[in-house]
């Protein structure tokens, strides 16, 4: 009897435990600006939005394996980490000409006589939050404004995430109205839906490299020579390496090990978008992005998009981005691309 009673015992709280870990919790906290996405009760990610990022993110960005992807400069100090480029912050969605204005590049780093060149993204509410099983739901709206506060766009973002096994997944589906006038985004290299990778998801390098936004402003950084950066890239089209930037695909994966677990993190383009299959701002140093919209600039003049909301009109804006712990296939990658092409 007592053997019985342990067998049920074990049976019962080794289902709870297994549902426990496929639970996906939204949990605010609002004097800290922001939401946690809890898994199985532990951080996954966070929508953060506090006044000194200029925009609404997500981070940090967490693994089934407990290793943090993103970046922690400059929200925190990590030793070994690269101190370049402040704006790139966890996962963001933002661009780099937006009525003239710099939406990208912004942070606390620009001086206050060249704020006017810039835009600010800036968080307005949480309409509403949904979890159950093995998925959770974030409704969230924000401001595209100027230095002076106008408004340019006003921006309704829903956040999908969800887990497939050791997979974790975010849907982001954002719709961009023009309120108070046309808004144009003309074709340019910054942008536009994107992540900033910690170290070890580099791609291995050596030397300098100095880099330079829509401003001229220069920022030299240094590469890799500490053999800690063992990442690559991997597009759909079947180019790896640093050859991918520039490129056109409909999904990027980017790769390595961090403390010993094999990671990759796949960012996937959705055939509504504008410009599909997106070309890929994806570089050695960490940023990893896809650009539907800066069409001139990657393919050298050949195609120009300079796309635009009319007044009172919206665009709509779909990725996706899976976190994978372990090797992914090609036929996962494919069959989770295939399921969001399918998503409207």
């Amino acid at each position: 009897m007592i053997k019985l009673i342990s067998f049920f015992f074990f049976i019962f709280f080794g289902i709870s435990t297994l549902m426990g870990q496929h639970r996906i919790e939204l949990i605010t906290k609002a004097e800290e600006k922001k939401v946690d996405v809890l898994i199985g009760g532990k951080l996954f990610t966070s929508y953060i939005y506090p006044d000194n990022i200029k925009k609404p993110v997500l981070w940090p960005v967490i693994s089934e394996g407990g290793n943090e992807l993103t970046r922690q400069y400059p929200l925190k100090n990590k030793a070994g980490e690269r101190s370049d480029h402040p704006h790139h912050i966890g996962i963001w969605l933002n661009y780099g000409d937006v009525n003239g204005l710099d939406f990208w590049n912004n942070s606390e780093a620009i001086p206050e006589e060249k704020a006017a060149n810039y835009g600010t993204i800036v968080h307005e509410s949480i309409i509403s939050k949904e979890s159950e099983k093995g998925k959770a739901t974030l409704l969230a709206t924000a401001l595209w404004k100027d230095n002076r506060g106008n408004q340019l766009l006003h921006e309704t973002t829903e956040f999908t995430f969800s887990i497939k096994g050791k997979t974790r997944i975010i849907d982001r589906t954002t719709t961009l109205k023009a309120e108070n006038g046309k808004v144009n985004l003309k074709d340019n290299k910054e942008g536009m839906f994107a992540i900033r990778v910690t170290r070890e998801l580099e791609l291995p390098a050596t030397g300098k490299v100095k880099l330079t936004d829509s401003h001229g402003n220069i920022t030299e950084v240094e590469a890799s020579t500490d053999n800690i950066a063992n990442g690559n890239y991997l597009n759909s089209e079947g180019i790896s390496g640093g050859e991918v930037w520039g490129t056109r695909a409909k999904w990027m994966k980017l790769f390595g090990i961090i403390n010993g677990e094999k990671v990759a993190i796949v960012i996937f383009d959705h055939p509504g978008n504008a410009g599909y299959p997106t070309y890929w701002h994806a570089r050695g140093y960490g940023l990893f992005a896809a650009n539907t919209l800066g069409q001139e600039v990657f393919s050298k003049g050949e195609n120009t998009m300079n796309f635009s909301i009319e007044k009172g009109e919206k665009a709509i804006f779909r990725y996706r981005l899976a976190v994978f712990s372990g090797e992914p296939t090609i036929e996962e990658i494919e069959n989770l691309s295939k399921d969001f092409e399918n998503k409207i």
